[in-house]
């Protein structure tokens, strides 16, 4: 096919389709070290997660932490695995499942849905080829990160972009840069808060948890801090919560360098010690559960606090394939891909969501 990727004998009277490509972090083929080494290896190898220099960086990971790591990890992620496979993959393909027949019932075969993985399978590449073969010609990149950091959106344009830059024909590209303040957003994760605390009652504070990165990345540019932050306050606000019951961290931290404070599992101990009996967490920067709420956050910070004094700890599970998650990644599809498809009803979508004025809305 020479230079740029084709297709031989293109047919040329096929109908032009659109895709929607989710993207989400990525997991590991199977919960062993030898299905952590690769992964691991194009995870902390991507210069937007490490900015160390090459020359630094790449002994160390090829030399220690990928001889070390993959055993460690390997133990953890067989704890949360399940026999439909890793809890992020199950959870994000049920997305792209139920996203996908929402918006045919719309729009019909005309609209594509796909689920790709920024590390690991199935890959962007891969699924940016199906949608060729299917002569999708428009496509939508809906990276599942509420709040957009370098360190995850932008490492997935970046894997897109090299891909199609390869084209002989190159597609439409539309992309979203996150949702963090998305009214539809919002109010899901402010409704599953309210649905455990009525199943279970409520704990003294509420914590949510982000995923950290280094704070030097944050000082260069990043707004993902800021993101964070506005997706707490507009949800404490629709809780109506006081400021004295809440509180913002970030866990997950790697390396030596100081990473955005406070650190969740600091917090924990110190609230333990303080004489706080119970606390609600939940990790809003996740849109499913994975290896860090399940086993960090659910387990590990529990322990924290637990053993640190606390009497009672609760972790309130992320959207995952809930009705109102759905309704929120139909909500960005029509708002993304006006001009290229025509104008969705409410019919998509759940009956207690309705739009207006263009958007989706949760009826009383």
């Amino acid at each position: 096919m020479g230079k740029y990727i084709g297709q031989t004998d293109y047919n040329h009277d096929q109908p032009q389709r659109t895709g929607i490509l989710l993207v989400n972090l990525g997991t590991p083929d199977e919960p062993t070290a030898k299905g952590l080494r690769p992964y691991l290896r194009q995870f902390l190898g991507d210069p937007r997660v490490i900015e160390w220099p090459a020359w630094l960086w790449k002994p160390i990971l090829n030399g220690i932490i990928l001889n070390v790591r993959p055993k460690k990890s390997a133990k953890l992620y067989q704890s949360i695995w399940t026999d439909a496979g890793s809890p992020l993959f199950v959870y994000s393909q049920k997305i792209a499942d139920k996203l996908h027949a929402n918006l045919q019932a719309e729009w019909g075969d005309n609209i594509r849905v796909a689920l790709a993985m920024r590390y690991g399978r199935p890959s962007i590449a891969e699924k940016l080829a199906e949608f060729r073969a299917a002569n999708v010609q428009r496509i939508l990149v809906l990276p599942l990160f509420p709040q957009y950091s370098a360190t995850t959106t932008a490492t997935i344009y970046d894997i897109v972009f090299d891909e199609l830059r390869r084209y002989r024909w190159m597609p439409e590209l539309r992309t979203v840069t996150g949702y963090h303040d998305h009214p539809l957003y919002i109010q899901a994760l402010a409704d599953s808060i309210r649905n455990f605390w009525d199943g279970n009652g409520r704990s003294a504070r509420l914590l949510y948890s982000f995923h950290g990165i280094p704070k030097s990345y944050f000082e260069k540019g990043d707004p993902y801090h800021c993101f964070c932050q506005k997706t707490a306050r507009l949800v404490s606000e629709n809780l109506g919560l006081a400021e004295d019951e809440y509180q913002l961290c970030f866990q997950s931290r790697f390396g030596p360098e100081e990473w955005l404070q406070p650190y969740t599992d600091k917090t924990l101990e110190k609230w333990a010690e303080d004489g706080l009996p119970s606390v609600d967490t939940l990790c809003p920067g996740f849109a499913v559960d994975c290896l860090e709420t399940l086993e960090e956050m659910a387990e590990q910070n529990r322990e924290v606090f637990l053993e640190a004094g606390g009497q009672q700890y609760h972790y309130i599970p992320c959207l995952n394939d809930s009705a109102a998650q759905i309704a929120l990644f139909a909500d960005l599809a029509q708002q993304h891909l006006q001009g290229w498809e025509p104008s969705k009803s409410s019919s998509v979508l759940r009956s207690d969501y309705t739009f207006v004025n263009g958007h989706a809305q949760k009826t009383a």
